[in-house]
């Protein structure tokens, strides 16, 4: 009988200390949309980013270089992958794809829970995305023209704050 109410009490320990854990832990998410992409061909759905581009993309890793990322998420398009690859080298991670019709399903919030992430995405699913994760509808689409839109959430224990920067280079 000891031994069964010594195992109760440990476990019960173990659960409580869990709990805990998982109250305590801060999620941070960046959010970004792509940088500027090629429109030369309008008949291309996956276009490449332009020079402008690819040097926004890099100065994307510039601007995180002080952040440590556990994940680096990005849809499976051209534009958004070649936005990423600056900030996930200097991370040292590969990139990981999401379904931008799958914004903040249980599986994402389970595996990023307590980590740092960044989240590359489109002039609408980054919006949704953020909206997805506040619970409420704040952000609209990003104009077309927009690449510089810097999204930043935080959630710790019951609380949500977030953040919309605008990160120009000229």
């Amino acid at each position: 009988m000891k031994k069964i109410i010594f195992f109760i009490i440990a476990i019960s320990l173990v659960t409580i200390q869990n709990i805990k854990g998982q109250k305590d832990q801060t999620t941070t998410y960046y959010l970004i949309r792509h940088a500027e992409k090629s429109r030369a061909d309008k008949t291309n759905s996956n276009p490449n980013l332009t020079e402008i581009g690819l040097q926004r993309a890099q100065n994307w890793a510039k601007v995180f270089k002080n952040v440590t990322f556990d994940f680096i998420y990005s849809t499976n398009y051209n534009r958004t992958i070649q936005t990423a690859q600056p900030t996930a080298l200097s991370n040292n991670l590969e990139i990981l794809f999401y379904n931008p019709r799958e914004l903040y399903n249980d599986e994402f919030k389970i595996q990023t829970t307590g980590k740092t992430v960044l989240i590359v995405g489109h002039s609408n699913t980054t919006p949704q995305f953020v909206n997805k994760i506040l619970g409420i509808q704040k952000y609209s689409d990003i104009d077309d023209t927009n690449n510089a839109n810097l999204y930043i959430v935080t959630l710790k224990d019951n609380s949500k704050s977030d953040i919309l920067l605008e990160i120009n280079y000229n």
